[in-house]
């Protein structure tokens, strides 16, 4: 928390970033709160930058579906929505002279912290950060970097339940429809396709059908994977052709879904069961281990950041003879021999999210089929950033990262690989029809 000049101000000021929602978030209830005691009306503020690292017109159609939502559901609780086509940081700065206090949500990546410190250091009034993006906060969990999952599974079970609670959502008092914020940079939060025309992004990549962003869509989305698809998770999640996952990250990405909405509402649907114990093991372990390595390794997306026996195995084996070798336009055109990696590859480029348990043989593979391992690292963690919905966040370069050793221990030395895990086609073909999920991936629009 920051403090700055005495308690006044026209109303309460909370800048949205990461938690992109109105339904369980930690921020908004706290900033309604403080508002509600200081007798002051609530403004949320969302400053959309056309420069955002690697995002392109993928990504901000679908936060600007979200975004739709948000202004939506606070004019429903009479709270003012501004949407600024600003840097986040200064959108934040811009409207604070008027403010009491500034409340902020976490974000754990380095653009992120550098716009909360920037926010901290030049704030008119106090300012406080809330995290809500995660269900235990990171910080509890441990002051250090996890070596793996298990070094930090058993800390989060023994306190889970002090933070698996449901969240109050109290009503404002005073509205602050009445305010009035006026602009050449003030965007109309409903319209989706003007704003984007507005803006001067990268379009190389455009939307997709398969996913709409926002609250509503991540409901819907949930609501008929604990109805439908939760009853055999534990085994149906690693079968490409089965429907058998969640689809929860790209709306977890954009913060437009809380983890902890999701794990309240799977026990109350399906209680405790070998399936819910395998997705609370993806959505809270796994995810929240991504969080504790971005947050605490400043080269998370970098080659740098993985293990020091994963480089020296890795380099080891660097001149070892490849079957194939390809550049980065092969690759992003998915022309390889291989049928399986080029349908993972389209599966990406057509939906904007590629199956899980593909998304590590594709991995894998570009380790195998490039010139060195440092340039594959680089090449996968371009593709993943550049077609992914879900791309740019902590599970992303965790998930790059563990293709190359990070969060995994040392496996049967192999050329190319050394001692990194390896995944080869017998492997798919073993664990489900790998040619059925080439078709899939042919058919597909």
């Amino acid at each position: 928390m920051k403090s700055g000049q005495p308690d006044t101000g026209q109303y309460v000021l909370y800048w949205m970033q990461q938690a992109q929602r109105v339904r369980f978030n930690h921020a908004l209830a706290y900033s309604i709160e403080e508002a509600n005691t200081r007798g002051l009306p609530l403004v949320v503020v969302f400053g959309l930058t056309d420069d955002y690292p690697e995002a392109n017109e993928r990504h901000y159609a679908f936060m600007l579906e979200g975004l739709r939502d948000v202004a939506t559901e606070l004019k429903k609780r009479k709270i003012q929505f501004v949407l600024k086509h600003q840097s986040p940081d200064l959108a934040a700065l811009s409207l604070s002279p008027d403010a009491s206090l500034l409340v902020m949500d976490r974000g754990y990546l380095r653009i992120q912290k550098i716009w909360r410190n920037r926010v901290v250091k030049n704030a008119s009034c106090d300012v406080v950060q809330i995290e809500t993006d995660v269900v235990v906060p990171v910080d509890v969990v441990t002051d250090k970097e996890a070596y793996a999952a298990r070094t930090i599974r058993n800390k989060i079970h023994l306190i889970l339940d002090e933070f698996w609670i449901s969240l109050d959502e109290a009503p404002v008092t005073r509205s602050s429809l009445g305010l009035v914020f006026a602009g050449e940079n003030v965007l109309d939060a409903g319209d989706v396709s003007g704003v984007l025309t507005k803006m001067k992004i990268d379009r190389s990549v455009g939307r997709v059908a398969a996913f709409t962003g926002g609250e509503k869509s991540a409901q819907k989305m949930l609501q008929a994977f604990l109805s439908l698809r939760i009853n055999g998770y534990a085994v149906n999640r690693n079968n490409p052709n089965l429907n058998g996952v969640s689809h929860m990250s790209p709306y977890l990405h954009f913060g437009q879904i809380s983890p902890l909405d999701i794990l309240i509402q799977m026990r109350d649907a399906a209680g405790e069961t070998q399936d819910t114990k395998a997705y609370l093991e993806e959505l809270i372990i796994r995810r929240e281990l991504s969080m504790n390595f971005v947050e605490h390794n400043a080269r998370y997306d970098t080659y740098e950041a993985i293990p020091e026996w994963a480089r020296k195995t890795l380099a080891a084996h660097e001149d070892d003879a490849r079957e194939s070798c390809y550049d980065l336009e092969t690759w992003e055109k998915a022309e390889t021999h291989d049928p399986y990696w080029n349908a993972a590859q389209m599966e990406m480029v057509k939906t904007g999210k590629m199956h899980n348990y593909m998304r590590m043989y594709w991995g894998k593979k570009m380790i195998e089929w490039s010139e060195t391992p440092q340039r594959a690292f680089e090449m996968a963690l371009y593709l993943n950033n550049k077609y992914e919905l879900d791309g740019r966040d902590a599970n992303s370069f965790t998930g790059v990262a563990w293709c190359f050793g990070k969060h995994d221990r040392p496996w049967q030395e192999r050329p190319v690989f050394g001692m990194v895990r390896y995944m080869n086609a017998r492997g798919l073909q073993r664990k489900f029809d790998a040619d059925g999920y080439v078709k899939k991936i042919a058919d597909l629009r």
